[in-house]
């Protein structure tokens, strides 16, 4: 099975991904690779944040890999805390800290419209793509499940009444921003290999 290397250390992804790709590709981590060198997202736009991991790897591996960058942007906050969102508490990237400090800010707001989007950066065979995807959906009044990681316990996906981690994976999957890049990514990549 061809190996894709994923710029990121995070495992809970990678988990999430692989179940995306269908066993087309083996997802393996920085960790699994070795790959111990920071890479500072300083993009002003998820884009480019997207790209600067995805050219960070390839660059040191010469290897097919992809790089995903996802915000939630929240329209009561003026799209915050969109490219910050993994550090929106502070560079410790705490789940739990990021979720508080984001209710707190919500606590006097009727509007709870937000959406989750997702850019991944594939680079396949030294050439660059883009995908993305899209989920609308609100912010809840409280955390509401254990499942999954991040935002999931704050975010109501559209037309339902339950959080993103009130879900197994499988649902999830099926729906989130994540899930539609990486289908459109699983596409393409199908293609590639036909």
């Amino acid at each position: 099975m061809p190996k894709l290397i994923f710029a990121s250390h995070n495992t809970h992804k990678a988990k999430e991904i692989s179940s995306i790709l269908q066993g087309l590709f083996e997802v393996v981590t920085l960790n699994e690779i070795g790959f111990t060198e920071e890479i500072i997202e300083s993009g002003s736009t998820l884009e480019e944040n997207a790209a600067i991991k995805a050219n960070a790897v390839y660059a040191a591996t010469q290897l097919n890999c992809f790089a995903d960058d996802t915000g939630l942007l929240v329209a009561a906050l003026d799209g915050a805390p969109g490219v910050h969102t993994a550090r929106y508490a502070g560079p410790a990237r705490d789940a739990e800290q990021n979720n508080n400090k984001l209710l707190l800010h919500m606590k006097d707001k009727e509007n709870r419209e937000a959406r989750f989007v997702s850019i991944i950066h594939l680079i396949y065979e030294g050439k660059s793509y883009g995908f993305e995807g899209v989920l609308q959906g609100t912010i809840s009044a409280d955390p509401m499940g254990s499942e999954g990681f991040g935002y999931d316990p704050i975010f109501i996906p559209l037309g339902f009444d339950r959080t993103l981690a009130q879900m197994s994976l499988q649902e999830k999957n099926s729906l989130s921003h994540r899930a539609i890049a990486f289908q459109k990514m699983l596409e393409f990549l199908k293609e590639k290999l036909a």
